[in-house]
């Protein structure tokens, strides 16, 4: 370990008058303590103690923050980000953490140029926001946009995609002012802030009416709106249950209507995405009837196949721009592995104590930050332990820092947005709320606590910081699972890999049969609309004749028996049916409804549930009225659902040939049981107890792709001595969990089957599917780069360190069997063989296939 920097140097940790006397330097104060005996300690930790103010605070993990005895300063001043992780490296708390550092170059703004001048106000507008010059992107979409053509724009996080298409809505406003446009923003939020910016530009344009209409919106001002508003912010929430069945009332917009804008259109994937795509197509149905053909400029962070999302999400070939010009500043991108807590290397310390202390350090130093967690409870406990330690060394900077999370009022999130816009506030945790696009100014720092999920997100987390002059610093956190120790062992994967493929269905049955009734009851539907929802609609119409839902008079289908059919979709979840939510504590008054389809997951007996930040106990599930009952708890632990499940195979759509063995893309029919659940403490991630469960099974069905392992492989694995059922099941784990890889998707949006012998074929097969009914897209884009699959898996089982399998690699925390059996040196071997004659030898790994008996 490095020592501190000396008090006679140019450190800039001793601005401020610090003194000589002292060998620390003064922003060191936020200290985590770790005893002597610490690092041969292997009991199982203990549990985080409630802190008051003015007392050390446990975690659970051999480690203290610890008050400071270093001469305090009234102001903080920030340092050169490497001058920071120098110092990281001196303090008790580093135990070698950083395992990669990237140093992100500088690059310089390059510039495009219009292909015709624009309008003379709007110019002007332009020059007065400091935007006389336009990037080579916002050049190119703009200039796609004014020939008529439907544009997808992929940039990086603050590259003024915004104006991309605001001059071409405001180029069409002005030349005509009956236009219209639509700005769809996943959330309200977001939309809040692009008023704000829509209004900094038209300032000096005068005349222009605009504003938001969603839930918020007063009904006063929805009126006003319809008739006179050129552009309405609002979010396909809103588009599909209050704007487009009640259409009539729109009807001069629609007739008017230029330009349909989709901010953040990665964020539409998965079953949010192909809701909204079938709402889009439901939104063109409308302006058809009312004679408009709009254009749709589309906005997304850089993904691997902006094109075709566009085409899927919207049903129109697009011209795509993805040529960023936009500046960019140096940034020194971390990740950042907790060390082990045993000498088996099973256990790392915790996430959160990490991002506390690098959230403390940073606050500190001056580094304005933002911290995300991928949980509100979790952003709201790495505040609360990182106050709690500026409490005791830093008081007055205890106030400079907030949580952020889409349960605060709209009112407290502004505030926080400006506090970190002005520099009221020195850092904010936060879940992936602040990733999008809000604008919260130049800020230095950005931890990220556990990969995030895609590619894209880290990108755009990353991106929220060094948008001014300055470097910034990025850091990722590794979690003990397997896809953040892949990325944690190749840096590469993360820093060299293009995104992933965005994924949706708009032809997922399970779906139309939800949107075709809302389409029907918003105008009659005809054969005609088949071009618009695709091959499925036919079987879809079958299914909801026959049902009764829709009635054929003169050759068109009509809503049958249901006044309001929108009001019972929810565009955020699949299942046609949802479960409420009821607080007993609180008399009984609801408080949400949950899918379904994954009810019994969310609010089994004894689940932990979070409510805008709140936690809650499930106490009792009713299934005859779908009621779950709950009761507010201040909890210091978590529930994990442990599910059993079995696979029957319906039909196969594709087979490929391998040199080893065949797999195939098709339908299969899962039946899944929850049987029980984890306790796992919140701070330390220890498991407390295992708790038993009777729930009924469910089942649906949904795509899959399977792939057998012939009898060689398997006689291969015996005679090594290792158990040929523990290999499979530690290959689709692992194969799980690297899935997201390929696919902008969630590991829990994914299950599988693993079996020495399955009914429907006789063979030793291995499954991996969509966890929704009807699929979205992520098997098949599994089945279709199943040789890079393959050798990822590989990688992470043969290069983990652990000797038996541990949460890093193999093992699942849904696992219904417990993780048993669980064989890693069977999985690799089992890999090795598959991959025989494809290119991916195991022999071009870096390293060799470790003995893992």
């Amino acid at each position: 370990m490095p020592p501190p920097p000396s008090p006679s140097g140019a450190s800039p940790f001793q601005r401020g008058g610090f003194s000589p006397a002292r060998p620390r330097p003064p922003f060191a104060p936020f200290v985590i303590q770790t005893p002597r005996a610490a690092p041969q300690q292997t009991r199982e930790p203990q549990p985080p103690t409630c802190a008051l103010r003015g007392t050390r605070v446990n975690l659970g993990l051999g480690v203290r923050f610890a008050p400071d005895h270093a001469q305090r300063h009234p102001s903080v001043s920030a340092v050169n980000s490497q001058e920071f992780i120098d110092h990281l490296k001196t303090l008790p708390f580093y135990r070698g953490q950083i395992v990669h550092q990237e140093h992100l170059p500088a690059r310089p703004a390059r510039y495009g140029r219009l292909d015709r001048p624009l309008p003379k106000p709007l110019a002007q507008a332009l020059a007065d926001i400091g935007a006389s010059r336009l990037y080579t992107h916002q050049a190119q979409a703009i200039n796609a946009a004014r020939d008529g053509h439907d544009v997808i724009l992929a940039t990086s996080t603050a590259s003024g995609k915004t104006l991309a298409y605001n001059v071409p809505v405001l180029e069409a406003v002005l030349e005509a002012p009956q236009a219209r446009a639509f700005y769809l923003f996943p959330t309200k939020a977001l939309a809040q802030d692009q008023l704000r910016a829509l209004r900094q530009l038209t300032d000096a344009l005068g005349g222009l009416t605009f504003g938001t209409y969603d839930g918020d919106t007063p009904q006063a001002a929805r009126g006003r709106l319809r008739q006179r508003a050129a552009i309405v912010l609002t979010n396909p929430d809103m588009l599909h249950v209050g704007i487009l069945p009640n259409h009539q009332l729109w009807s001069r917009f629609f007739a008017n209507l230029r330009f349909v804008v989709i901010d953040e259109a990665h964020v539409y994937r998965g079953i949010f995405g192909s809701h909204v795509a079938c709402v889009l197509r439901r939104l063109l149905r409308i302006c058809e009837f009312y004679g408009s053909h709009p254009q749709f400029i589309l906005c997304s962070a850089t993904i691997a196949n902006p094109g075709e999302h566009a085409e899927r999400l919207t049903s129109r070939k697009v011209v795509v721009v993805d040529d960023d010009g936009s500046p960019q500043m140096s940034k020194e991108f971390l990740l950042w592995n907790p060390p082990f807590l045993d000498k088996a290397k099973t256990a790392r310390r915790s996430a959160n104590a990490e991002a506390a202390f690098l959230f403390g350090e940073m606050v500190q130093h001056g580094i304005r930050n933002i911290t995300f967690a991928r949980t509100r409870k979790v952003a709201e406990l790495i505040l609360r332990y990182a106050r709690e330690a500026l409490e005791e060394t830093r008081p007055d900077l205890a106030p400079r820092v907030a949580a952020y999370r889409a349960g605060y009022l709209p009112e407290q999130r502004r505030q926080i947005e400006q506090g970190l816009f002005h520099g009221r506030l020195l850092g904010v945790t936060a879940t992936n709320a602040l990733e999008l696009g809000v604008d919260v100014g130049a800020l230095d720092a950005t931890v990220t606590v556990g990969y995030p999920g895609t590619i894209a997100s880290v990108w755009q987390q990353a991106g929220r910081a060094g948008r001014g002059k300055k470097d910034s610093i990025s850091i990722l956190i590794g979690l003990d699972n397997p896809l953040d120790q892949y990325f944690m062992r190749e840096p590469k994967e993360l820093f060299g890999r293009s995104p992933e493929h965005a994924l949706i269905d708009p032809g997922n049955l399970y779906l139309l049969n939800q949107h075709l009734p809302c389409a029907a009851h918003e105008r009659p539907l005809t054969n005609d609309d088949e071009r618009l929802f695709g091959p499925t609609f036919a079987e879809a119409m079958v299914q909801l004749e026959r049902a009764g839902v829709l009635e054929y008079r003169g050759e068109r289908w009509f809503i049958s028996g249901i006044s309001y059919p929108a009001e019972r979709v929810n565009i955020r979840s699949i299942s046609g049916s949802t479960f409420t939510l009821l607080d007993e504590s609180n008399n009984y008054r609801m408080l949400e409804q949950v899918d379904g389809a994954t009810a019994l997951l969310r609010v089994h007996p004894g689940a932990v549930y979070l409510h805008q930040g709140e936690t809650y106990l499930v106490t009792r599930l009713d299934l005859d009225t779908q009621t779950a009952y709950v009761r507010a708890a201040d909890v210091d632990y978590y529930t994990t659902p442990r599910e059993i499940n079995d696979v029957s195979i319906v039909r196969s759509w594709q087979v490929r040939h391998f040199p080893t063995c065949d797999a195939y893309y098709g339908q299969v029919r899962v039946t899944q049981q929850v049987i029980g659940y984890k306790r796992v403490q919140q701070y330390t991630e220890t498991v407390l107890d295992n708790v038993p469960l009777n729930l009924p099974s469910q089942s649906f069905v949904t795509s899959a792709l399977w792939f057998n392992v012939p009898t060689d492989i398997m006689m291969r694995v015996l005679q090594a001595g290792l158990d040929f059922a523990g290999g499979l099941h530690a290959l689709e784990h692992a194969s799980i969990g690297l899935l997201p890889l390929f696919a902008m998707c969630d590991r829990l949006d994914i299950g599988g089957l693993s079996t020495p012998c399955h009914d429907d074929t006789g063979e030793a097969q291995v499954f991996i599917y969509d966890g929704h009914p009807g699929g979205v897209g992520i098997a098949e884009k599994g089945f279709q780069m199943l040789e890079r699959l393959w050798a990822a898996t590989r990688k992470t089982i043969a290069g983990c360190p652990c000797r038996e399998g541990c949460p890093s690699c193999v093992q699942s925390p849904k696992c219904g069997n417990n993780n048993e059996p669980l064989d890693k040196a069977a999985a690799v071997v089992i890999l090795d063989a598959l991959m025989q004659g494809q290119g991916a030898n195991p022999r071009t790994f870096p390293g060799a296939t470790p003995d893992l008996r």
